[in-house]
């Protein structure tokens, strides 16, 4: 294994100016010092990010910093002020944040955003292709950076990529709102994992990619027409130890012995987070001043310790929200407050690491309440650093930490009443029952720290890589189309089944769209032309249409999966005695499934019945072709019928109806030198599984299957064919030519 190359929006040292000088130091966020505890104990990690300084600042220093970060293993990527207004502060903070977050109110659609957002993405990519060598595993970090696994995948295709997402992915119907949403689905699956903190959020992932990508999915794999993509969920943890032990740190013990004295034997109720409006302080603010309020027993015996550390300053909303904030704080302090004692002491400021570790530790209560946050690390680490087991975590149900740590209080942050009810019980809990309720959690969290979550996402990466390699083993190589075209070109009597929809042509909407154009005309008649060729069309379509598009060419055809079949030269046959008379019974049941699920239709062949969601939602197609299944199974049990899934479409028919049995006709004629069979879906299946094992089976589409071989598309199948006619031709005249 080679580098494992970590590529986020910051790195994990920043560059600032002070005085004239620059001054390297640890940069502040959750991801960043999530990483960095990992970066500490794992080698060979190489990290691409931005220094958190203009070029501007930097101009004719760029080689000392780049040298100097380098040295760290940390590679810059530098922005202008432009890319950082538009980038940073633009698409990323005020479109996807607050987008991802359902703050849909404070989205910013602006053209030129985007424009920047891409052209950082790329810059990134850049840095990446510096450092990159065959064998290194890319893992590229959060919202900044949502175009750069396509990128690199275009640019490395086989390039091990894994993406994790840091905040919540939203619901389809926030997401469709976003102009560039196809863009930003297309950037992520460019990974061969693409990691969430919830199983929420991935299910909304999932659910966008089949929406507005028409990709279905299974157990969490995404089958692209060349790649298969894995979504899960992992759970970012903490460097437990450190925190867990941080509290013997003479600093830190220096500093729960100063604050002691301040709060004067008070109950402290502790509360950190980013200037930002997804982390409720205001509601918070209003929980607390509603507690005070209806319990006045607890005044001048508990402290509100607000920290709200400075975040995107250049951010208006951000301004006008540290406005309200204040504004409430001195309206509490205002109403409640004495000489003697301040219920809310607001801190606007970076707090130093060890203040925040004494504060964790001294805290009687975290009153930890976002309305909505990714994951929230805080409470994490509060919980990690209460050793002798004392102290109440308050969490919002909104938070992605609330998954894992369901022994806390968990509110809605919305319902201030809740809140407060849950502060007046967090201070009067029993100790016995605290120290119960954080024993499970600090267990849970000790065996899931930030090691083993960046190990289960890296081994989880190489499993999906050994997936891959499994289908791509079986990918139709250049050197097994020239084995296929020498046995073609060898054998005097060969046997091709090619199925239609998807295999020759590409899909349709609407099924009767799809007609054969002029060049595949061409390319059946030259195949079934060659009297060495018995060329078969195997379909799910009714006769009339095979009749209709395929008479005169000289093929074979095979309808409605293997219901009818016509010998070239014959008349159609039933392959045996066949019931219709119970579509009576079943095509009511089919019409309220296309009243309930807009986009569907049925088809009505002589023998079976199909219901088609081709045009519908895919979720909502799948959920209806469960209820469906369920419902059809009762009713046809004693009807000797069965139900068939087909590419997007539920096809009802008489048992033992398949293309499997009606390519038998041909197959049992015996001596093939050479037989080929092509389709694209699970109805194919049962022809691939007659096959003997000397032929050439080959599936459209990157999906399990029992063919021995991949393409991509309709187009290889045709191309490969147009090879098979050109090599006849070019052996029969050269054949000809020798006898002349």
């Amino acid at each position: 294994m080679g580098n494992l190359i970590i590529v986020s929006n910051r790195l994990p040292v920043s560059v600032v100016k002070k005085g004239g000088e620059l001054v390297f130091r640890e940069s502040v966020g959750g991801v960043a010092t999530g990483l960095n505890a990992l970066r500490r104990r794992v080698k060979n990690v190489l990290w691409i990010g931005w220094p958190g300084i203009v070029k501007e600042n930097i101009r004719g220093k760029e080689s000392y910093v780049t040298e100097k970060l380098r040295s760290l293993g940390l590679y810059p990527v530098f922005l202008s002020k432009k890319d950082k207004n538009a980038f940073y502060y633009g698409f990323c903070n005020k479109t996807i944040w607050p987008l991802f977050h359902y703050f849909t109110q404070y989205v910013i659609l602006n053209k030129n955003y985007w424009r920047a957002y891409e052209r950082v993405n790329k810059m990134y990519l850049e840095a990446v292709l510096e450092v990159y060598s065959p064998g290194d595993i890319i893992w590229v970090h959060d919202y900044h950076l949502m175009l750069l696994p396509k990128l690199i995948r275009e640019a490395l295709p086989e390039a091990t990529i894994g993406f994790f997402l840091h905040i919540p992915f939203p619901s389809f119907e926030v997401f469709r709102m976003l102009p560039w949403r196809k863009e930003i689905l297309e950037g992520l699956l460019g990974a061969d994992l693409i990691g969430f903190h919830t199983y929420d959020y991935a299910c909304h992932f999932l659910d966008s990619v089949s929406k507005l990508l028409g990709y279905e999915h299974s157990l969490g794999y995404i089958y692209l027409k060349d790649r298969v993509v894995k979504v899960d969920a992992f759970p970012m943890g903490i460097d437990f130890e450190y925190f867990n032990s941080a509290v013997k740190n003479p600093k830190v013990k220096a500093e729960i012995k100063r604050l002691k004295k301040r709060v004067k034997g008070k109950k402290l109720v502790f509360s950190i987070d980013r200037l930002d409006y997804t982390k409720g302080v205001v509601l918070r603010l209003k929980a607390y001043d509603e507690f005070l309020n209806e319990n006045p027993e607890f005044r001048e015996k508990v402290i509100l310790v607000l920290v709200v550390v400075p975040s995107r300053t250049g951010i208006k909303q951000y301004m006008e929200f540290k406005k309200e904030v204040e504004k409430l704080v001195g309206e509490i302090n205002g109403k409640y407050g004495t000489f003697s004692w301040t219920p809310i002491w607001y801190l606007y400021r970076y707090i130093p690491q060890e203040t925040l570790i004494a504060l964790y530790y001294l805290a009687d209560v975290a009153l930890i309440t976002p309305v909505r946050d990714g994951m929230n690390l805080v409470a994490k680490e509060y919980i990690a650093t209460k050793v002798d087991g004392r102290g109440v975590l308050i969490l919002s149900e909104f938070a992605g930490a609330s998954r894992e740590l369901v022994e806390a209080l968990i509110v809605n942050p919305f319902n201030t009443d809740e809140v407060a009810k849950a502060l007046k019980e967090a201070l009067t809990m029993p100790l016995d029952e605290q120290v119960l309720r954080n024993k499970v959690m600090r267990d849970r969290l000790r065996r899931y720290d930030v090691h083993r979550w960046a190990n289960a996402f890296l081994n989880m990466l190489m499993e999906v890589k050994k997936v891959q390699e499994k289908l791509y083993v079986r990918r139709l190589s250049k050197e097994q189309v020239r084995e296929i075209i020498e046995k073609y070109r060898r054998s005097s009597k060969r046997l091709l089944f090619l199925d239609y929809d998807g295999t020759l042509v590409p899909f349709h909407e609407r099924p009767e769209k799809a007609v054969p154009d002029p060049g595949l005309l061409k390319l059946l008649k030259q195949l079934a032309s060659d009297p060495k060729n018995e060329v078969v069309i195997i379909s799910g379509r009714d006769r009339e249409t095979l009749d209709r598009w395929f008479s005169g060419l000289g093929v074979n055809l095979v309808a409605e999966h293997g219901a009818f079949i016509k010998e070239r030269g014959k008349e159609w046959r039933v392959i045996e005695p066949l019931r219709s008379d119970w579509k009576k019974a079943i095509r009511p049941i089919l019409e309220l499934y296309v009243d309930r699920t807009p986009g569907t239709f049925i088809e009505e062949k002589e023998f079976s019945l199909v219901w088609n969601y081709r045009k519908a939602y895919l979720e909502e197609a799948l959920m209806r072709v469960r209820e469906l299944k369920d419902v059809l199974r009762s009713l046809t049990a004693n009807l000797g019928l069965e139900i068939k899934e087909g590419s997007r479409s539920l096809e009802i028919k008489n048992v033992g109806v398949n293309k499997g049995k009606a390519a038998l006709h041909w197959l049992s004629k015996g001596g093939w030198g050479f037989i080929l069979a092509v389709g694209d879906d699970w109805t194919d299946e049962d022809l691939f599984e007659v096959l003997p094992k000397d032929a050439y089976s080959i599936k459209v589409g990157l999906t399990p299957s029992k063919a021995r071989f991949y393409v991509n598309s309709y187009v290889e199948v045709r191309e490969l064919l147009s090879k098979l006619v050109s090599t006849a031709y070019l052996y029969n005249f050269i054949r000809i030519e020798t006898l002349k």
